[in-house]
């Protein structure tokens, strides 16, 4: 079963720590939480508090995943999608910073319901970003220093030792949004976002773990499989 494949695991739980953290530190009111996804399955998407605007996944990197994601950039390169104007979307240039710019991903798609403080330096950086393009935005946040350093202080909370920034890591966080009615899959690594079709506030959770589904099934004997939800607390 599925929901055997998703544990609340010490990696987890310094993720949700470091970024409850990370994000009152650049100024992003406490009214959203993150919160675990214990299972796929509808008993316990039920125990997610709602509304829910955007799901963290964490997956591992294994050559199957690899094989599966240069065929999907290849056919939507061939097929084309339509990408609402309204996504914020952003490469990730920096190392082992996947789980930084999964926040920003959920953080900057969902503006419209999240609450920043006056001063906030996270605000600061999306309004600026705004109207940059993915590589762009990448730049911009290497030479944010505001960001940065928020950045390496909670990565280092929990820790005896953070990965350097060019050391290889297995693991990797990307976001689901709703931008517009459509189900967003955003990734710093891959060259644009990936639309999954239509949802709705109601039903974002469960159209999101469907897709989460299809990263377990790709590999169906890895265990390293974890969901983090954006809730209103």
């Amino acid at each position: 079963m599925l929901s055997c494949r998703i544990k609340v695991t010490s990696m987890q739980l310094r993720f949700i720590s470091r970024s409850l953290m990370f994000l009152r530190q650049l100024g992003l009111q406490p009214s959203w939480q993150f919160g675990d996804v214990y299972g796929l399955e509808p008993e316990l998407l039920s125990m997610v508090p709602r509304p829910v605007c955007a799901v963290l996944l964490l997956f591992p990197v294994t050559e199957k995943y690899e094989s599966f994601r240069l065929e999907e950039e290849a056919k939507i390169k061939l097929q084309g999608q339509e990408v609402s104007p309204g996504v914020y979307f952003m490469k990730q240039t920096i190392g082992n910073a996947c789980g930084t710019i999964g926040l920003i991903h959920a953080v900057a798609n969902n503006q419209g319901v999240l609450e920043f403080e006056p001063d906030s330096a996270l605000k600061k950086f999306l309004d600026q970003s705004s109207s940059m393009s993915p590589e762009e935005k990448a730049a911009f946040l290497e030479r944010d220093e505001s960001i940065r350093v928020t950045h390496e202080s909670s990565a280092q909370e929990g820790q005896t030792e953070a990965p350097s920034l060019d050391e290889k890591v297995d693991l990797h966080f990307i976001a689901f949004v709703n931008v517009g009615g459509h189900l967003y899959e955003l990734d710093g690594r891959k060259p644009f976002p990936v639309v999954h079709g239509k949802t709705t506030e109601d039903n974002f959770l469960e159209d999101a773990t469907v897709v989460c589904k299809r990263f377990m099934a790709r590999d169906p004997e890895e265990l390293r499989f974890t969901v983090v939800a954006l809730s209103r607390a």
